[in-house]
């Protein structure tokens, strides 16, 4: 009887207002891709800590896993674990298109040193590590960056 009593108390402070909740925020991620003349593009779009660690996979646009080895950076820190990309993948992305990933994300992850990165790579084309690297900041939301490669630009909104 304690232990329930403890559970239903426990359940009543955590729905107090005020009480420290994971709260999330949608993002739209949009990368813009430059008219390079090859084959549909593959992405990886994760976020690294302040030291470039890898964290966690937002998305990977290319269907046939085959490839992911060509993104580089990214298939070195998720280790092209499965479980790591389940059910955050699309088709890839052609030459002179825009992508556009909206998604939740915790707020503890916003302003708290981690980053955005995207990893392009095109069939018989160059592998691009790090064709994008941003702050995941408040004061960044809405502000266009040039990627190094594929990408010609790359936004995210936070909503």
């Amino acid at each position: 009887m304690k232990k329930i009593l403890f559970a239903l108390s426990l359940a009543a402070v955590m729905t107090v207002p005020g009480y420290a909740q994971a709260q999330a925020r949608e993002v739209t991620f949009s990368t813009q891709l430059s008219n390079y003349g090859g084959d549909g593009a593959y992405l990886a779009l994760y976020l690294t800590d302040a030291d470039g660690k890898y964290y966690e996979t937002l998305w990977v646009s290319g269907e046939k896993s085959k490839y992911y080895k060509h993104l580089r950076d990214w298939a070195r820190g998720s280790g092209l674990n499965q479980a790591e990309y389940d059910g955050l993948t699309g088709a890839s992305v052609t030459s002179g298109r825009t992508q556009n990933v909206t998604l939740e994300l915790d707020d503890a992850l916003i302003d708290a040193g981690y980053q955005v990165r995207v990893d392009s790579a095109v069939e018989d084309m160059r592998d691009n590590r790090s064709d994008v690297v941003v702050p995941l900041t408040t004061e960044g939301s809405g502000k266009s960056v040039a990627g190094r490669g594929y990408v010609q630009s790359f936004v995210y909104n936070l909503k």
